[in-house]
């Protein structure tokens, strides 16, 4: 992961808003560029690499959500979702298949911008984390949260989106502490007047299916009113 500056591409099929988000993030320091589909973006993103992703949801073709839905499986990369479409069932779907911001166009450039930089300050912080567990090292109950994975006691390993490790290492951290929504929500996104504390519930359920379809059972109870908590069932 670059040290010092994301790399940014951007799949927006409209020419004049794809290379005004060019110049704008350019002339800000990033390295970035674009892609007018979805199949460009494929074919670019084999020679030239990116860290976050700009996504415009209404592509010809394979449509953005195709497009979150497989780079948050990959795991190790940022997603914005950019699009005209403000209904709350989109913009759901969008966060429930890995976007970690969904910003409504006509897209303000200057929070645009902050919104890169705080999403790449997350990232950053998470790939410095050490390739250890940070969970108790008690054999019969280690739940090991490595750089990009969840790995379960029997040595089954979850891989995790960044959203996903985020929310896995509070609760670990907090382990056995009911952690509120609102605190989660703060952690994860940042402070918000508002916070759309579903989006804790939309990561905790792509996990839950993440982890279904592996046959592991989460440790994670969500205690109705109150939050959600990491059991740990040796304490």
């Amino acid at each position: 992961m670059n040290d010092t500056c994301a790399r940014i591409a951007i799949i927006e099929d409209n020419p004049d808003l794809r290379e005004e988000l060019l110049f704008f993030l350019q002339t800000q320091g990033f390295s970035a560029w674009g892609a007018g589909s979805a199949e460009a973006f494929w074919k670019q993103l084999h020679r030239t690499p990116a860290d976050i992703v700009l996504i415009d949801i209404s592509l010809p073709g394979e449509d953005g959500f195709s497009v979150l839905e497989y780079l948050s499986h990959l795991g190790n990369y940022g997603l914005i979702a950019i699009t005209a479409h403000d209904s709350e069932q989109f913009k759901q779907r969008g966060l429930g298949l890995g976007a970690d911001l969904y910003m409504l166009k006509p897209v303000n450039f200057s929070s645009l911008c902050n919104a890169i930089r705080s999403l790449w300050h997350r990232m950053r912080e998470q790939a410095s984390v050490p390739d250890t567990p940070v969970s108790a090292t008690r054999d019969s109950s280690t739940w090991a949260l490595n750089n990009d994975s969840l790995t379960t006691p029997s040595g089954i390993a979850l891989a995790l989106t960044p959203q996903e490790y985020s929310l896995i290492d509070v609760l670990l951290r907090h382990r056995n502490e009911v952690c509120s929504k609102e605190l989660l929500h703060d952690l994860l996104f940042g402070y918000e007047n508002d916070p759309n504390t579903h989006r804790i519930s939309v990561i905790l359920s792509r996990l839950r299916t993440k982890a279904r379809k592996q046959a592991v059972t989460l440790p994670i109870r969500a205690i109705f009113g109150k939050g959600l908590v990491f059991r740990d069932l040796n304490q």
